[in-house]
């Protein structure tokens, strides 16, 4: 990036060095958008419903966030001091920074991955050691583990990986955190209600551990940009001191305590989002693609020098799905999977592509 300045004010050195996060074009509603991992037919009528009711004092109060905690960390089993609730997990990403990191601190993630663990790193000044994923998109845990004997301030594991779906298993996960004495792990369980894997319940049994979970995905109230960090009291109470008083706004915690009202939702939504990817997965191979073992609600796919092409295809037909620039080649296509209906709406228009 050009290293220019502000007139008469000069500008971080971290922050000229970083690269813009790629977030989505606008104009995607009305589209398929298989893009970013979102819930493709939206949130639970039950949080419109409380929407709806929401009052004007609602809207000229400051949140009030202890009763929502309360409810939410019962619906997590959790204790309301092992909670703490962000702006999205981009906002408990940054605090992470904000909290834990210093400049010139050493940072460990495994690539390709939420490109937002390296954004927020490198913001903060941090050294980041990535490691990478191989051919096989499988975690590189000796890597890990060797990179751990030397104390990194913070190491980001997706669980499952964002992009790759594959899933680091619980022996592999106890190995880390039993190394990794003086790190701060933390886990991104995003995609938790699509995998069943988590490791929430840990956080008592390991002081360095902190989980993470979202309302953007299964869900579907990415607009609202609510999530939740889960880790021992005492970590989360030095994260307080650094986070703004009132991170998340009253309309996101009356969506998310109408959500977890509506259970029965989230669940039938995910199971046929499981059965959605198995027809993605079986669709995609048929039309020559390779893909790779996936536990979330999106599919890591190979096309070859031809994906480009495809992808803007696709995108005149309104279907939307993310090519993925931060492999070692060209051809890799990340692709949602919706509902059946959009599974099959996109492998129709695909194949008359190819």
């Amino acid at each position: 990036m050009k290293n220019t300045k502000i007139p008469n004010i000069p500008v971080r050195r971290a922050v000229l060095g970083l690269a813009p996060y790629g977030a989505p074009d606008e104009g995607r509603a009305g589209k398929l958008r298989l893009d970013f991992n979102e819930n493709t037919v939206g949130c639970s009528p039950a949080v419109l419903r409380a929407l709806s009711r929401m009052t004007g004092e609602q809207m000229a109060m400051y949140p009030e966030y202890q009763a929502t905690t309360r409810r939410l960390a019962r619906f997590f089993r959790v204790r309301p001091d092992e909670i703490l609730l962000t702006n999205g997990i981009d906002d408990a990403l940054h605090l992470i920074s904000d909290t834990f990191i210093e400049r010139g601190d050493a940072v460990l993630l495994a690539e390709p991955t939420f490109d937002m663990y390296r954004f927020f790193a490198e913001l903060a000044g941090a050294r980041v050691i990535a490691l990478r994923y191989d051919e096989e998109m499988r975690f590189p845990i000796a890597g890990v583990l060797r990179e751990l004997r030397r104390s990194p301030r913070v190491l980001y594991i997706a669980n499952p990986s964002n992009p790759t779906g594959t899933l680091v298993q619980p022996a592999a996960l106890r190995r880390i955190l039993r190394a990794a004495s003086r790190t701060l792990v933390f886990v991104d369980e995003a995609y938790f209600d699509f995998s069943g894997l988590t490791v929430l319940s840990w956080i008592r049994r390991y002081p360095n551990l902190m989980v993470s979970r979202t309302f953007s995905k299964s869900a579907g109230l990415a607009a609202l940009r609510l999530g939740c960090l889960f880790a021992r009291p005492e970590i989360l109470s030095v994260m307080r001191r650094a986070s703004t008083p009132y991170p998340v706004n009253t309309a996101a915690l009356v969506a998310a305590e109408a959500s977890i009202r509506d259970t029965r939702f989230v669940r039938k939504y995910a199971r046929e989002v499981l059965r959605s990817r198995v027809l993605l997965e079986k669709g995609l191979t048929r039309l020559g693609a390779r893909i790779y073992p996936s536990a979330a609600n999106f599919v890591l796919a190979d096309f070859g020098p031809g994906a480009h092409r495809m992808v803007r295809a696709l995108e005149r037909k309104g279907i939307l799905v993310r090519e993925r620039k931060d492999f070692p080649r060209e051809g890799f296509v990340r692709i949602s999977a919706g509902t059946r209906a959009d599974t099959r709406r996109l492998l129709r228009a695909i194949q008359e592509t190819l």
